[in-house]
């Protein structure tokens, strides 16, 4: 059952435009942990088990292409627009498509028919083109084959991970080079011309490594497990694949909502949602975690370096990060999150907890679109996200509402706060008392005694075992009668501001800027404290 496109408004008004339903579809099979794919103006997925499913973004449809006879486990898109090539595999094909040839296969009435270059080969549980579009990587168990387009043929089989490889990335400054990961809950650089390895990392973790990404301008290597950690490496020569820095997802969203609901930027929604989660956390009624589904780059500079100052050059260095609750903006300049999407914020969105995510790379006027399949049902949606809306409502929405200014001049004599000109007070200098009591010591004549004193250090230490509190009553009196004499109360709206000046505290001895205030009860003598 499809369903057409139709804007979606969350709980809250700002996030009103931010994600549009473009298509809805649900299958007969699950989709949910399978490898999806999203290119330019393409999005491709299983659909009723072995079918696969091409939408099109430039005019919103859908083409069916049949050669499986089991269900589709992994999708992905070439690198070249011309022509665009897609690979589809499962436990009895690895299938290669021609888009352009399929169409013109339809047009002429005829039924579109793709490539096998691999058979019974196991459960794929990943894809990957060369950057030329050559070999196809094929991760399926514990090892990698390289099977080559042109010939149908395996040209070589990369073994030594320990547990199923989940995912593997081509080097583009380097094209003999292949990065894969594993459930073994480590990553390998292969040199596949050669069919041997270069480096093995140690164990990273307690969960098994899903996704791999490898930034080519800041030449880093980034992968996501399943407790929702990035590892991220360096892939300079001769760092020798060091851990630049490891990332929690979770912390970071909670650090990010908390820096909003202080700055003023957060709405209602956002910060209700960020103290209901805390509150469960405390309880420990569940673990929040976000398991990396998907990574890739998002480009952030054509789309708001005009609407906001917070963006500059560095925003290329940004990575889309997709999870089974929601979507994250991660700059990997300065690690930290540029805006987050939860996708129950939303309260027609089809897809609350999503199975598998694919994003696409490339932006579409300001927008990308969004595969997801759902976790725990048979549904596949197509998001259109407005990255310049998501963003900029939660950076820059209120940028010149709030004003800070200093002061560059005393307070007129007018103003309720001029107090006058504190005097001096004049005391001795602490420094003549020193050197007076220096000199009387110096000056004193040196003394022997004939006897000194015990420490006491040998004898029993002096123990008082109970002593009698007396004045129990007393003080539960008196506390009781404070706490009904002293409560906190607002400031009455209605009335006027304060002008008249009840008591003044000099805090110096010389005219000084007071930069913090901060007002408390103390509790013994309920008095106030500045």
């Amino acid at each position: 059952m499809e369903k057409p496109r139709d804007n979606f408004s969350g709980n809250d008004d700002c996030v009103s435009d931010i994600v549009i339903e473009e298509y809805l579809v649900e299958s007969k099979e699950s989709a949910s942990h399978v490898q999806l794919a999203c290119s330019k103006h393409y999005c491709a997925f299983p659909l009723n088990g072995n079918e696969l499913c091409i939408w099109n973004s430039k005019n919103p449809s859908s083409q069916l292409l049949r050669g499986h006879h089991q269900s589709i486990t992994a999708v992905t898109f070439g690198n070249k627009m011309n022509p665009l090539l897609i690979c589809s595999a499962s436990q009895d094909y690895v299938i290669m498509w021609n888009l352009d040839e399929c169409k013109e296969n339809v047009v002429q009435g005829l039924i579109p028919r793709g490539i096998v270059i691999g058979t019974l080969l196991g459960k794929v549980l990943c894809l990957r083109f060369s950057p030329d579009d050559q070999i196809v990587a094929v991760c399926a168990g514990n090892k990698i084959s390289m099977l080559d387009i042109e010939n149908q043929s395996i040209l070589v089989e990369l073994e030594g991970h320990l547990g199923r490889v989940t995912a593997v990335e081509f080097c583009t400054w380097q094209a003999n080079i292949v990065i894969s990961v594993s459930e073994d809950r480590s990553f390998k650089v292969w040199d596949h011309c050669k069919g041997s390895l270069i480096y093995s990392s140690s164990v990273l973790t307690a969960y098994p490594l899903l996704r791999l990404f490898i930034n080519e301008e800041l030449k880093q290597l980034v992968t996501g497990c399943a407790d929702g950690q990035l590892w991220i490496f360096s892939l300079i020569e001769g760092h020798h694949y060091r851990c630049v820095t490891r990332i929690d997802l979770r912390k970071k969203r909670d650090s990010f909502c908390t820096k909003k609901v202080k700055s003023g930027l957060c709405s209602q929604l956002e910060e209700s949602q960020l103290s209901s989660t805390n509150e469960v956390d405390k309880e420990g009624k569940t673990e929040v975690t976000f398991p990396v589904l998907t990574l890739e780059h998002c480009d952030l500079s054509l789309n708001l370096c005009s609407e906001c100052e917070f963006f500059s050059s560095e925003s290329t260095t940004c990575l889309w990060i997709g999870s089974s609750t929601g979507l994250f903006i991660f700059n990997l300049a300065n690690f930290e999150l540029e805006a987050f999407l939860h996708y129950k914020d939303f309260r027609s969105l089809s897809i609350k907890i999503a199975g598998s995510c694919a994003i696409m790379n490339k932006t579409i006027d300001h927008k990308v679109f969004c595969l997801l399949t759902s976790l725990f049902g048979n549904k596949i949606a197509i998001l259109k996200i407005d990255v310049a809306a998501l963003v900029s409502s939660q950076q820059c929405s209120d940028v010149g509402k709030n004003l800070s200014v200093l002061a560059s001049s005393c307070v007129l004599p007018t103003s309720p706060l001029y107090f006058g000109i504190v005097e001096k007070r004049s005391t001795k200098p602490a420094s003549k008392k020193q050197s007076a009591v220096w000199n009387i010591i110096k000056d004193q004549p040196l003394v022997f005694h004939n006897k000194v004193r015990s420490s006491g250090y040998a004898c029993a230490p002096h123990v008082t075992m109970f002593s009698l509190k007396t004045s129990m009553k007393n003080d539960s009196k008196r506390s009781s009668k404070c706490k009904n004499n002293y409560k906190c109360k607002e400031y009455p709206l209605e009335n006027s501001l304060p002008v008249k000046l009840s008591k003044q505290i000099a805090v110096a001895h010389k005219p000084t800027a007071v930069c913090c205030l901060q007002y408390s009860v103390r509790k013994s003598d309920h008095q106030s404290d500045l």
